[in-house]
């Protein structure tokens, strides 16, 4: 039988990713789907994904400044 519950693991990566998409939203003047398909389209979710326990423990600012960037070296124009 398979649990239901989501590690704390798990649960921790799905709340930060969560929150900073959200913040880039806010941030870039997005709407929060249209936060999403940027960082999809031009790499910031896969980076997320990749460095997402490095990424919450800082500043959120440098968290979006590090998205917004990989997005702009990616083909990103906001």
């Amino acid at each position: 039988m398979t649990s239901k519950v989501l590690n704390k693991a798990t649960s921790d990566k799905v709340s930060f990713i969560t929150f900073i998409i959200i913040e880039f939203a806010e941030a870039f003047k997005m709407k929060k789907q249209e936060a999403y398909l940027y960082l999809k389209k031009y790499g910031g979710l896969d980076f997320l994904f990749k460095h997402w326990w490095a990424l919450h423990t800082d500043d959120k600012y440098f968290a979006l400044k590090d998205l917004y960037a990989v997005c702009l070296e990616n083909g990103g124009k906001r």
